[in-house]
């Protein structure tokens, strides 16, 4: 029996992302844009015969070499990737797959959580992770709602807030008004201008006075890395719609636990990758039993707010120059121009100023 090395391909190496490219290619698929680690097996003419990649915990873009397939390449390159994602802290692991490989991921311990017809299959290494994520979002209801006397028809948002701007808070004040109970999703993932916590901090402090709002993070299992990587970097319209697709079944699951009916997002004349998410949550969520409300966005000086251009303002060296605050106060609530104003803003304004490109697509 050959025993097969695993190299690291770095990304620096064109030959071999080449290579890697055109191994997924011969399977019927993309090189994802969003990998911070590949690997893969040569054979003795240096051609690529097995490859697999991660991103921060999600494993992805594995494919052998039809001429090697039966050889247990697959097998190596997961172990592979096993040891270096738990070299980098991560345990908790993810990957979407084909359904025919399916099978194949559950012998090296990986388990299914949701999938989208014959087209993709969400699964984690950890049979009980996206119960105990549930029951964390019933603890944090629980809190609020003792012994779970919480209202039958409740709603939801999910937002990223990147940061959060008077739209935001419009969508969040419409939806509020019209639930008993309405749960706030805030996107996890670090991958936006605005880290996790501070977006936090601001949603916390802009909510503080809505009685039956309550906020939580979305973990791995909604608009992550991990389910929907299109929503943070440009990638295919396919690629995106069937993650779009995944989102949406896991949002099933997680408003099974919550007694969520509803959910409210807001209207999209900017983004592509958001405006394809909403025509996903409008094709998938009603089957499952839950009702979308499309809100009209809030407008300044007939321009619909969005986020995006607030980050396009920030981009100035001088944000607090007079006639910019003013532009900035117009459309930004009070508790993301207070968040400015502190030194937990001066590196993410740096690193705006630096930016070439603060636009969602």
């Amino acid at each position: 029996m050959i025993m097969y090395e695993v190299s690291t391909i770095y990304a620096s190496d064109q030959q071999g992302m080449a290579q890697v490219e055109k191994l997924l290619a011969q399977e019927g698929l993309q090189r994802d844009k969003n990998l911070d680690y590949s690997c893969g097996i040569f054979n003795d003419q240096g051609e690529l015969i097995a490859t697999g990649s991660a991103f921060h915990n999600s494993l992805r873009c594995f494919a052998v070499s039809r001429e090697h397939q039966g050889e247990g390449l697959l097998n190596t390159i997961v172990t592979h990737l096993l040891e270096v994602e738990q070299s980098r802290g991560y345990f908790s692991l993810y990957l979407c797959t084909k359904p025919q490989s399916a099978a194949f991921f559950g012998t090296l311990g990986f388990y299914e959580i949701a999938r989208v017809g014959e087209k993709l299959v969400f699964m984690e290494n950890d049979a009980q992770g996206l119960t105990r994520y549930l029951q964390q979002l019933q603890q944090e209801t629980a809190a609020v709602f003792p012994d779970h006397k919480w209202p039958a028809s409740a709603a939801a948002i999910v937002l990223n807030a990147n940061p959060l701007t008077k739209g935001h808070l419009h969508l969040i004040h419409t939806a509020a008004a019209n639930t008993p109970l309405l749960h706030i999703f805030l996107v996890r993932e670090d991958l936006s201008f605005f880290p996790y916590a501070d977006r936090r901090q601001i949603v916390t402090a802009a909510i503080k006075d809505l009685p039956n709002v309550i906020l939580h993070d979305t973990g791995s299992y909604l608009i992550s890395s991990a389910t929907f990587p299109g929503y943070f970097l440009k990638e295919s319209s396919l690629i995106s719609r069937t993650h779009a697709a995944l989102d949406c079944q896991l949002f099933a699951r997680i408003a099974a636990a919550l007694q969520i009916k509803h959910r409210y997002v807001g209207a999209e004349p900017f983004s592509e990758v958001t405006a394809l998410y909403n025509t996903a949550l409008q094709q998938e969520l009603p089957p499952l039993g839950i009702n979308l409300h499309v809100i009209p966005r809030k407008k300044q000086d007939g321009v619909p707010i969005s986020a995006s251009q607030v980050r396009q303002l920030l981009q100035s060296p001088q944000p607090f120059q007079e006639d910019l605050w003013k532009k900035l106060t117009a459309l930004l609530p009070t508790a993301s121009l207070n968040f400015l104003k502190t030194a937990a803003a001066q590196p993410i304004l740096e690193k705006l100023v630096q930016a070439q490109e603060v636009v969602h697509h």
